[in-house]
């Protein structure tokens, strides 16, 4: 079984199971961001958590399995067209250049990890307009010389 087609699978039972993301992902015991990236494929999970995914979700082995394997992080490298995931571009097309500055600023020459890294997505009522927090927590990385 490969990544979509593990993808595949557990996205008819969540969606057959009614469960949201928040609620599997506490059942599992792990971050609702990084259990969806796992089961959307751009994360590997270590077998414990996959085979609760797939006790919770009633699924076979193989989607266990795939769930621990390692993944191509890779993705289509056109601009998306779909709008949530487009305002991501957007927000880093027109911020990208003012956060690494001012994380150079802050820090000095280096990047932020997306490995050693945790994301929190949350809601913020709002009588104007309810909000999205997204809170991204990368270590430091600074370049070294040699």
């Amino acid at each position: 079984m490969n990544k979509i087609e593990m993808t595949e699978e557990i996205m008819a039972a969540k969606k057959a199971s009614a469960i949201s993301w928040e609620a599997l992902a506490e059942k599992v015991g792990i971050s609702p961001v990084f259990l969806t990236s796992a089961c959307l494929g751009m994360n590997s999970l270590k077998k414990e958590p996959a085979d609760k995914v797939c006790e919770v979700l009633n699924l076979p082995t193989e989607v266990s399995t795939a769930l621990q394997e390692f993944p191509h992080k890779s993705w289509d490298k056109a601009v998306p067209t779909d709008p949530v995931i487009y305002r991501f571009y957007e927000a880093i097309g027109v911020y990208g250049e003012t956060m690494k500055e001012i994380i150079h600023e802050k820090f000095g020459d280096g990047i932020m990890s997306a490995i050693d890294f945790s994301m929190d997505i949350d809601k913020e009522e709002n009588p104007q307009g309810d909000r999205v927090v997204i809170t991204m927590n990368g270590k430091f990385l600074p370049y070294k010389s040699w």
